[in-house]
């Protein structure tokens, strides 16, 4: 078993953003737009706003009510734009909100998701994306030919994580709870994990030495919990734990983002 220290490479990450943006001439400024949050997104935004403030940048979260609709939201983006270095709408929206609408509205210029990653209308990293990223580099993981396993096919993680790592030569079988597949997730190499449901994946489910990448976030007895269950790292030989594991890293990342989309303009 083999722990990913989420934290440390996050402080690594952060510690060279917080320089650059030290040497910077006017303040970083960063917006989140977001709609009724639920206990997942809080505790998010809360770790936002403190890393922002350690970084020297300004972040402001704008908080829609729950009976915002998707006009609300694309207001507040055109609002915000001229402001800020960069925008993020923190997902998910309610149902009743057109999330590819919002989405499609954010300018490639201030993407600090990188929504775009996919269609090339950014070229950043999203921030799951660049902490696999990080993580496959510290621990010289190769990707080729490998059997990648991808839970989820959301926006912030699974599509974004699927189409990495087609685009590196892996094997790739996306899970959702239509398209389940007990042979494939025996077989996987590899196991990307964003759906948001604790325990979800098993011991019994995997095979001994896979490598586990969880992204998954929810609530658990008030605690933030991932969709793999923690006994799975004992049959793994990389595991990212919940909280700790792949968490900071995207924060840090989201900052790094907005820096290179700064020095880009």
């Amino acid at each position: 078993m083999n722990l990913v220290a989420g934290k440390k490479i996050a402080q690594d990450i952060s510690f060279a953003v917080a320089k650059s943006v030290a040497e910077l001439e006017a303040t970083l400024r960063l917006v989140v737009i977001t709609c009724a949050p639920n206990f997942e997104t809080k505790k998010y935004l809360t770790l936002k706003k403190e890393r922002a403030q350690n970084l020297g940048i300004d972040l402001e979260v704008v908080e829609l009510p729950a009976t915002a609709n998707t006009e609300d939201v694309l207001r507040a983006i055109e609002t915000v734009a001229h402001a800020y270095a960069g925008i993020i709408v923190q997902l998910p929206l309610p149902k009743s909100i057109d999330t590819a609408s919002v989405i499609a509205a954010i300018p490639g210029t201030h993407d600090v998701d990188a929504f775009g990653y996919e269609s090339g209308k950014v070229d950043i990293l999203p921030p799951v994306v660049g902490a696999i990223v990080e993580i496959s580099k510290l621990h010289q993981l190769d990707w080729q030919g490998k059997n990648v396993v991808v839970f989820g096919s959301g926006r912030l993680v699974g599509s974004p994580a699927a189409y990495y790592a087609k685009q590196h030569g892996a094997l790739v079988t996306v899970i959702t709870e239509t398209t389940p597949d007990a042979t494939a997730v025996a077989k996987a190499d590899i196991i990307i994990l964003g759906v948001g449901k604790p325990c979800l994946l098993t011991p019994a489910a995997v095979k001994d030495g896979v490598v586990v990448f969880d992204a998954g976030a929810s609530e658990d007895g008030g605690l933030l919990a991932g969709d793999a269950d923690p006994e799975v790292a004992l049959k793994a030989s990389l595991f990212t734990p919940v909280p700790g594991g792949i968490g900071p890293i995207t924060v840090a990342l989201l900052f790094r983002n907005l820096l290179e989309l700064s020095q880009k303009r």
